[in-house]
């Protein structure tokens, strides 16, 4: 007998999602996101403030079958485009991304 059909259609898993494990008052857990968030997105919600205390950020490919921290990636990206465009930032982000990038990025 073969393996029944998945009722989420594949080609709308075959991407990557993102995923943001922050510090909340009563412990850490996964931000609920919609489908809708890419790379850019993540990096873009990041910097406009839009998560509190980030810990960790794990990418995944559900139809590939993989999954993996990509906060080292996404603390230099963010780094980048902070010092790039001079952006002013909270400091629990500048936490995030010292603690992934080893050194200090404080003025």
């Amino acid at each position: 007998m073969g393996q029944a059909p998945s009722i989420i259609p594949n080609d709308r898993l075959d991407r990557t999602f993102y995923l943001v494990f922050e510090d909340f008052t009563n412990g850490a857990a996964f931000r609920e996101t919609d489908e809708g968030l890419d790379y850019l997105t993540l990096i873009e919600d990041l910097l406009a403030g839009q998560y509190e205390d980030v810990l960790r950020v794990v990418a995944f490919n559900p139809a590939e079958g993989w999954a993996r921290d990509a906060s080292a990636e996404v603390a230099h990206d963010l780094e980048q485009r902070i010092g790039a465009e001079g952006l002013q930032v909270s400091d629990s982000l500048i936490d995030f991304i010292e603690s992934y990038i080893g050194r200090s990025i404080r003025a």
